[in-house]
């Protein structure tokens, strides 16, 4: 079945008037959270002006395309010097484990003598949908398996029972080619709490799909899963919206022309599209994602049509 996604337009866009000094620019990685009927909080990440990213975000009805609340405060901010998130917090996915709502981040460091590097962490999600760090040190860190960055994860539980999480992991910061070679990692847990690491999850082709970023993971049946996600080539181009997909749970295949959406001819996503989140609503299933400059356009909304 030939999958399409149909674009539905820029849905947001920080504004221009005055704002937060810690939500200047962007609204990168939107997160979704049902309030009611069609209206999600949309959590993104959003830049001041040293380009250190902390968590804001805006009330949407996504059946109208309206935005109902723009939250002018950050819900959680970048860390102090030292911490693992000193430089910016960049949000993946939300779950729940007994009975607590969590929502996992990718924590940037950029050190002034050395390369950007990420682990991540998890903060707590509240009844009142306010975000408290889980713990000051990171969640998941470099260890044997991810030996230098860690980025973008995804959580999902199983249906009888444990979960699965989906990460990026730089495994070369150059592949021969000038790019780093950044894959899609696995990890399985009995609790949501406790994580062994799997090793690589999809397939990477060196010069086609080498630089993976943010999964965004939905199950159709039991055992059949499908999985979009940003990635680079290699080659230099900017960032496109790829696909996988999998019927046993373990083994992936790698379709990145099976994605359904690619750039438009001109406007806000132009250039580059990135940073899904793909998720259901009334029968319909939709996709958040960014557009040109990794966010600084905002983000909009394609909901799918299968042909």
């Amino acid at each position: 079945m030939t999958k399409r996604w149909i674009k539905l337009g820029q849905l947001y866009a920080p504004s221009k008037s005055i704002r937060h000094p810690k939500l200047l620019s962007h609204a990168s990685n939107p997160l979704p959270v049902h309030l009611s009927g069609d209206i999600y909080r949309i959590f993104f990440s959003s830049r001041d002006k040293h380009n250190r990213s902390s968590v804001g975000a805006v009330d949407i009805d996504i059946a109208q395309r309206k935005i109902c609340a723009e939250h002018h405060f950050p819900f959680f901010e970048h860390g102090p010097v030292g911490s693992f998130y000193s430089d910016g917090v960049s949000i993946g996915n939300c779950y729940e484990a007994n009975g607590v709502k969590y929502m996992l981040f990718m924590g940037w460091q950029n050190p002034p003598s050395g390369r950007w590097r990420g682990d991540i962490g998890r903060l707590v999600v509240t009844p009142e949908l306010s975000l408290q760090l889980d713990d000051e040190e990171p969640f998941m860190g470099s260890d044997s398996t991810d030996p230098i960055s860690l980025s973008y994860p995804w959580v999902q539980a199983r249906p009888f029972g444990g979960f699965d999480m989906w990460y990026g992991s730089t495994l070369i910061w150059d592949a021969g080619n000038g790019e780093m070679l950044h894959v899609i990692q696995h990890a399985s847990s009995y609790d949501g709490n406790n994580w062994s690491r799997t090793g690589l999850s999809i397939p990477y082709k060196l010069g086609t799909a080498q630089a993976f970023s943010r999964p965004t993971v939905v199950r159709n049946s039991d055992r059949n899963l499908e999985m979009w996600f940003s990635f680079r080539s290699g080659a230099g181009e900017k960032y496109r919206i790829g696909y996988a997909r999998s019927e046993d749970e373990k083994k992936w295949t790698l379709d990145l022309d099976g994605a359904g959406i690619d750039v438009s001819p001109s406007g806000w996503d132009s250039e580059m599209i990135e940073y899904p989140f793909v998720f259901d609503h009334k029968g319909s299933r939709y996709m958040l994602y960014n557009g040109n400059g990794y966010g600084i356009t905002g983000f909009g909304l394609a909901v799918l049509d299968e042909l």
